[in-house]
C-alpha cells in the first residue's frame, strides 16, 4: 500500500514525497546469516526509492546501517528520549539500565546517560530463531531497579528470560521498554505472566485491545514525528531531533 500511495502521488505531480515509516518492516533481515537468505531490508529500500519517494523518515531502525541502503536522504529518529522522559517522571531510586544483548549496548548507554546511571549487559545465545537463552550478566543489579531496553519486543522470550535472570541476581524490580511493540505469537501471555513491574512501549506499531494487559504502558511518538514533518516541510534542520 505504501508503494502504491507513493506511485499515485508521483503520478499526481507531487513536488516531493517523504515516506514516514515509524516502524521499518523487515529491518531484522539486514544481512545474510546463512546461504540463500534474502536481504529484505535492502529490497524494501530499493522499492521505496523506485516508487518515487524523495526522503524517508523512520524511528529506531534495527540496524543503523539500513540508512545506507537508501540513495535518498533518511532521517533516523530515536525512541530513547521518549522512554527516558517517562522513566524520569517515575522518580525511580537507583535505577540501572540493562541491555538484553550485546548489540543493544549503545541504546542502553544512551538511556543510562539520560537517566544519569550505569548499565549492565545480558549475554545470551539463540539456539533457535525467537528462542533466547540467558547465559551471563555483566554488571551488578543487586538491590537496584533494572530497566531493560530494546528496540523491538517480538515474542517477548528475550525480555522475559532477562527479567527472570535479573531478579535471580538480586534486582529489586524490573521494568522493560522498547520502541516497537511487535508482540507476536505468545508475547502478550508471556509478558502478562512475567515478573516485570511494567512494560513500556511506544505506538510506532498500534497495539490492539487483544494484545494489551494491565501492566502495559503505551507512549505516543506523535509529537516528535509531527515536529519532524514540519521541519522537513519548511526546510528546517531536523538534526536537533536526533539528540
Amino acid at each position: 500500500e505504501l508503494l502504491i500511495m507513493i506511485d499515485a502521488l508521483k503520478r499526481a505531480s507531487a513536488r516531493r514525497i517523504c515516506a514516514v515509516l515509524p516502524y521499518y518492516g523487515y529491518a531484522r533481515q539486514d544481512r545474510k546469516l546463512k546461504a540463500r537468505d534474502p536481504i529484505t531490508a535492502k529490497l524494501l529500500a530499493d522499492l521505496i526509492t523506485a516508487a518515487g519517494a524523495n526522503r524517508v523518515l523512520a524511528m529506531d531502525l534495527h540496524a543503523g546501517q539500513i540508512q545506507g541502503f537508501f540513495d535518498i536522504p533518511v532521517d533516523h529518529l530515536l525512541g530513547v528520549p521518549i522512554l527516558a522522559e517517562y522513566f524520569q517522571s517515575l522518580g525511580i531510586e537507583d535505577p540501572i539500565v540493562v541491555s538484553p544483548d550485546v548489540g543493544g549496548v549503545a541504546r542502553a548507554r544512551d538511556l543510562a546517560s539520560r537517566l544519569e546511571t550505569t548499565i549492565a549487559i545480558v549475554d545470551k545465545r539463540r539456539p533457535h530463531p525467537n528462542v533466547a537463552e540467558v547465559l551471563h550478566l555483566v554488571g551488578d543489579v543487586k538491590g537496584r531497579t533494572a530497566i531493560l531496553v530494546d528496540d523491538i519486543i517480538d515474542t517477548a522470550g528475550t525480555i522475559v528470560k532477562a527479567a527472570e535472570a535479573l531478579l535471580e541476581r538480586g534486582a529489586k524490580d524490573v521494568y522493560a521498554c522498547c520502541t516497537h511493540p511487535v508482540l507476536s505469537g505468545p508475547a502478550r501471555e508471556r509478558l502478562d505472566a512475567s515478573p516485570l513491574k511494567e512494560v513500556v512501549v511506544t505506538n510506532t506499531i498500534p497495539v490492539p485491545p487483544e494484545k494489551r494487559f494491565s501492566r502495559l504502558k503505551v507512549l505516543t511518538v506523535a509529537p516528535i514525528f509531527g515536529e519532524s514533518i514540519i521541519r522537513i516541510h519548511e526546510d528546517l534542520s531536523v538534526s536537533k531531533l536526533f539528540e
